[in-house]
């Protein structure tokens, strides 16, 4: 496993970690506290050193879970990131009253005095805007309760918006095959200021692991299937915001452009790593044989440009006009 510096000033990230959404169980089948142990064990025998979670994943359920884990361990190499501002406080309850007690809150559950990156999770654009959210996180990262903040957002102009803001350590942003928008502008402005970034849904909610088919059957609770449309959050999140018999058409072309040896997984994921603006993917994993296949990402070679080139076309000419959603 290699790793990269998270932003100018932060530190180092394993450049695959692990999206711990699933260890919360808020969506598709019930994950137990077993299981979800041995994703985590597995996660860090393979290198993975980076977790990112959140204060609402399961109601506290993935953090608390996080936090057992990590206390019978050696912590000086890994890196917790969790998120505040979804919840109760969306959208209009955000103080730095509710942040602080968000964050106490988190603090606990980790058994964490001092976090190591608190992330605003996809919180409204104007709250972004009028900035004083960011002045909070200030305080709270001078008085040593938490080390650095960052931002979970939905569209470039939140992500150039945010990087504008003294201190901001990194950005997480939804960047796959099929939402190749952030390249040409928020990476650049993003790397050049110092600025991190962390790729959530690298494999669109694993529609890019070719796995999927017509007759793939989703449970009732698992958003793949109650938001395919935007139905309760931003329809990004789910399928890169594509159809799904869109998706699955692009990706059957998308499989005769793979490399030899290469999975659509592998081809996915490297492609993203290939950007050297990005310092870490967090996919997901719902069982601990799903962690191996993704920490070899690391270490598989670049893509051929001429394969990069041809990407760029295809998301241009066959994926873009299908994107739906803030982007």
């Amino acid at each position: 496993m290699h790793s990269r510096k998270l932003g100018k000033d932060g530190f180092i990230v394993s450049e695959v970690g692990l999206g711990c959404w699933q260890l919360g169980a808020d969506w598709g089948a019930a994950l137990a506290e077993e299981t979800g142990l041995s994703i985590l064990e597995t996660a860090l025998e393979k290198g993975v050193t980076f977790f990112d979670t959140a204060n609402v994943y399961g109601d506290g359920k993935s953090e608390s879970l996080i936090g057992k884990f990590l206390a019978s361990k050696d912590r000086s190499d890994i890196r917790v990131a969790t998120k505040f501002g979804r919840g109760d406080v969306y959208p209009n309850g955000y103080s730095e009253q509710s942040l602080r007690a968000g964050i106490d809150a988190s603090r606990k559950r980790l058994g964490m005095d001092c976090l190591d990156l608190v992330q605003l999770h996809c919180i409204p654009t104007e709250v972004m805007r009028e900035g004083a959210i960011f002045d909070w996180l200030r305080a709270l990262q001078s008085e040593g309760v938490i080390k650095h903040f960052g931002a979970s957002v939905e569209t470039v102009e939140e992500g150039l918006m945010c990087i504008e803001q003294e201190g901001l350590l990194s950005l997480q942003v939804i960047y796959n095959i099929f939402r190749q928008k952030l390249t040409e502008e928020l990476l650049p402005q993003a790397k050049a200021k110092g600025v991190g970034i962390i790729v959530r849904l690298p494999l669109a909610s694993g529609m890019l692991s070719g796995k999927f088919s017509a007759d793939t059957k989703f449970a009732e609770n698992d958003h793949r299937n109650f938001n395919r449309d935007g139905q309760c959050f931003n329809v990004g999140e789910t399928f890169a915001g594509l159809p799904y018999e869109k998706g699955l058409e692009l990706v059957e072309e998308l499989k005769g452009m793979l490399p030899e040896g290469m999975s659509m997984a592998d081809m996915a994921q490297r492609w993203i790593l290939d950007h050297d603006a990005v310092s870490t993917i967090i996919p997901g994993a719902s069982r601990p044989d799903q962690i191996g296949r993704n920490a070899v990402i690391s270490d598989l070679a670049p893509l051929p440009q001429q394969l990069h080139d041809d990407l760029i076309a295809f998301y241009k000419e066959k994926v873009a006009q299908h994107v739906r959603g803030a982007y």
